[in-house]
């Protein structure tokens, strides 16, 4: 196993056994916890087209160190607003899951979660 995979399932353990009772969370679970944070309004019940923002804020936060994104700044309800940098290139399923997973992995590293 890489170094990559090694941290990514340390990644799914550790939010795992906090957010899903041990259930494994996937990938666009991660994420949405990356929303949730980011929004900074704690842990509430999302309506549906509420969870894809929260969604695309996270995607946006992940992507913005590759230079894709950058923060512009937040609206009067306290949601982040990224501006579109550069068009992410088109990308095989599996490489896009590979992308994700690198910026969350970076993302954790950043925050102190993971050591």
């Amino acid at each position: 196993m890489d170094g990559m995979n090694e941290k990514w399932e340390e990644i799914v353990s550790k939010i795992s056994k906090q957010f899903a009772e041990g259930e494994d969370v996937d990938l666009d679970g991660i994420i949405f916890l990356i929303g949730v944070q980011e929004l900074g309004q704690g842990f509430r019940k999302f309506k549906k087209d509420e969870k894809l923002n929260v969604m695309h804020i996270a995607i946006c936060r992940l992507l913005e160190p590759y230079g894709y994104y950058e923060f512009e700044a937040y609206d009067e309800d306290g949601w982040p607003h990224y501006r579109k940098i550069e068009d992410l290139p088109h990308l095989k399923p599996g490489h896009q899951t590979r992308l994700m997973k690198e910026a969350v992995i970076q993302y954790f590293e950043e925050s102190g979660f993971l050591a």
